[in-house]
């Protein structure tokens, strides 16, 4: 289940939240590549992070599942937000050049077919960037951030996903490495376990940041699938069942 997209903004807006945005931004920064006009995408609630990176960007948008629900982004801008499937987005084939999943992969119903549509989307020699809660970290273990919902991972067991979806998985970094706190006292002294983490405790961060390029040279198995999404107009009247027989005008002989 997807954590409501309330949830998210309020713990974005908190004083914990903005500094694991900044954690987290600054562990992608050593991951990220700048890329000439680059096409991006956002897929789960990556807004905070999209803030940072989109001012080198061809465009930029931000794709929200439908699970989670979507807000307006950027704030005071026209609208670059679309309500998603993550198996199925609205997007031609090698159309985009960078993705970036936050709040997503761990809560995909079938984590293989998403990263599987990541790679159809995805242009010749495009970039995929995934932040997941780390199954070993202590972020995962208490659920009043939304890192300690869904589903948790390992290092290894990014890496074989990748590899299942025909990613090469490349460079990677680590974020949260202070305990998820609210204290004021733990909070400030955010910096200093962040330092130490780094040095004493990287296996155990909060999230693992994963680079990963598509590759080209192995082809993929094409299996042809009927969508388990079924598409119901919510205002639609559906009327009301009756076992009434319709009327038929009598005939005369």
């Amino acid at each position: 289940m997807h954590t409501d997209i309330v949830d998210l903004r309020e713990f974005y807006l908190s004083p914990l939240g903005r500094l694991a945005e900044h954690s987290i931004s600054m562990a992608l920064s050593s991951v990220w590549s700048p890329l000439p006009d680059e096409r991006l995408v956002g897929l789960g609630y990556a807004p905070p992070y999209l803030d940072r990176f989109r001012a080198d960007t061809e465009r930029t948008f931000a794709f929200m599942p439908a699970g989670q629900g979507a807000v307006n982004w950027p704030l005071g801008e026209p609208s670059s937000t679309a309500l998603v499937f993550d198996e199925e987005l609205p997007l031609p084939d090698a159309s985009i050049d960078r993705v970036l999943m936050v709040h997503s992969l761990e809560f995909t119903e079938s984590p293989r077919e998403t990263l599987m549509e990541m790679w159809r989307i995805l242009a010749p020699g495009g970039r995929l960037v995934i932040v997941a809660p780390n199954r070993r970290g202590v972020w995962a273990r208490f659920d009043h951030t939304p890192f300690g919902a869904g589903r948790p991972y390992s290092r290894g067991q990014l890496m074989s996903l990748l590899r299942e979806a025909n990613f090469t998985p490349g460079a990677t970094s680590e974020a949260l490495l202070f305990p998820p706190s609210r204290s004021r006292a733990l909070l400030k002294a955010r910096q200093g376990f962040e330092r130490l983490g780094r040095v004493l405790w990287p296996v155990f961060s909060g999230v693992i940041i994963v680079e990963a390029h598509k590759r080209l040279y192995q082809g993929l198995p094409v299996a042809e699938r009927a969508s388990r999404r079924v598409f119901v107009p919510v205002l639609a009247p559906h009327g009301v069942p009756t076992t009434r027989m319709p009327h038929t005008p009598r005939q005369t002989p």
